[in-house]
């Protein structure tokens, strides 16, 4: 089993959904993320230096997984859902054989993550099926499918670090707080979640059997038990 990622900015994978990536990668299986811009506009740094800093950044958390990224080299801040972008995602899809992509939302914050959203959903057309990742803390998102990240939270969270030029600490702080709502929006007793939604269309109308397992479910207690117990 092959699950690659689709971030549009070089740290977008590691926040939005590398828990599962690293749950995936340590039960045996095949991972690896594409990076579509330069993520040259994010920061203070000339562009092309920061160009370069950014690309060693995410290599360095790529090792964490055994990965080495794949680079688009997309302008930061210009992405479009254009006939090239989708060309250079179907050659990806293509090249690394995916059995399920994932990658940003349609309606997630940043319009570069919405345009490789809807590049993505294009490109992998019939050939695979495409999962979706929450939204930045989970606005606006209803997710459909979660997976346990409990066991890979801190390689999550080794991973944004890794990225010095983005201030990773807040994003950290983001994440620990974010993660662990999903968790409890599960009924989770403890530990952290990675929420997405699938949008099912033929052939692929249920993948759960391609994705880690969903965090436990403690069975549901009403404190108030004597009341639970009363008549109708």
């Amino acid at each position: 089993m092959r699950m690659i990622g689709f971030g549009a900015h070089p740290d977008d994978i590691e926040i939005f959904f590398l828990g599962t990536l690293a749950v995936a990668h340590a039960a045996g299986q095949e991972v690896g993320w594409v990076v579509a811009t330069d993520g040259a506009k994010g920061g203070d740094v000339d562009p092309m230096e920061l160009r370069l800093i950014r690309r060693r950044e995410a290599e360095d958390a790529g090792d964490l997984l055994d990965v080495s990224p794949v680079f688009l080299d997309r302008q930061d801040g210009g992405l479009e859902n254009d006939p090239e972008l989708v060309g250079s995602i179907e050659q990806c899809i293509a090249d690394l054989s995916p059995d399920i992509v994932i990658t940003h939302s349609h309606n997630d914050y940043h319009p570069d993550h919405r345009a490789l959203s809807r590049a993505v959903k294009t490109a992998a057309g019939f050939k695979v099926p495409v999962l979706y990742s929450d939204t930045l803390m989970g606005v606006a998102f209803e997710p459909t499918i979660y997976v346990d990240i409990t066991a890979q939270m801190q390689t999550k969270l080794r991973a944004i670090r890794k990225h010095l030029s983005q201030s990773p600490e807040r994003f950290v702080a983001a994440c620990e707080i974010w993660n662990r709502f999903r968790a409890l929006q599960c009924n989770a007793a403890e530990g952290y979640a990675e929420a997405f939604r699938f949008e099912p269309s033929y052939p692929y109308a249920d993948i759960r059997a391609l994705l880690p397992p969903p965090p436990p479910v403690r069975p549901l207690v009403c404190g108030a038990s004597r009341l639970c117990s009363e008549g109708d």
